[in-house]
């Protein structure tokens, strides 16, 4: 694994779940699968492209209660399987161009994304490290300050993650004695 410089600004997140290392990425890098969990709870996701390789691109829209739409997009730098996913995330237009958040116009523009999956006694560990690319020092301080409003958006959607991933092994275990 590569040495990652990290500061006070970068955001930390470690989950375990109960599910295989290979299914949880697998969950992590399929279209089929991150439409059903990727983005906010209460959001409903329509994939516009997804190329799931380095210089690829993951190009989404957010649809909220109420008709807001917000659009988002990874591009991806990493890939490494089962164990890494590298990506440059951030908001994005209609056409996959690179936005400024619409909640937050002080947010910095791109965010490095570097999540890692551990086999654990069967179960896996994602740890998620996020850091502001070339930011502001008030995009810095912007970012630093949503770290509990990052929390708070990560664990919801990982918990979406959990409840899928255990939909997904159900399903294996049925294949599996059936």
């Amino acid at each position: 694994m590569t040495d990652i410089d990290t500061s006070d600004v970068d955001f930390r997140l470690t989950r375990v779940f109960n599910a295989p290392r290979a299914l949880v990425f697998q969950a992590m890098t399929e279209t089929a699968h991150l439409q059903h969990w990727w983005g906010p709870q209460g959001c409903r996701i329509e994939v516009a492209r997804h190329e799931p390789h380095p210089g690829g691109m993951f190009h989404y829209c957010m649809h909220f209660p109420g008709g807001f739409d917000m659009w988002g997009r990874f591009l991806y730098r990493e890939i490494v399987a089962p164990e890494r996913i590298v990506v440059v995330n951030g908001f994005a237009d209609a056409a996959g161009n690179a936005a400024a958040n619409p909640m937050s116009p002080d947010w910095p523009l791109a965010v490095l994304n570097t999540t890692t999956l551990a086999e654990q006694d069967g179960k896996t560990m994602l740890t998620l490290l996020s850091q502001p690319i070339d930011a502001s020092a008030l995009e810095g301080d912007n970012f630093k300050a949503g770290h509990a409003s990052m929390q708070g958006g990560f664990g919801g959607m990982y918990d979406n993650f959990e409840h899928y991933l255990a939909t997904l092994v159900r399903q294996q275990e049925g294949q599996a004695g059936g």
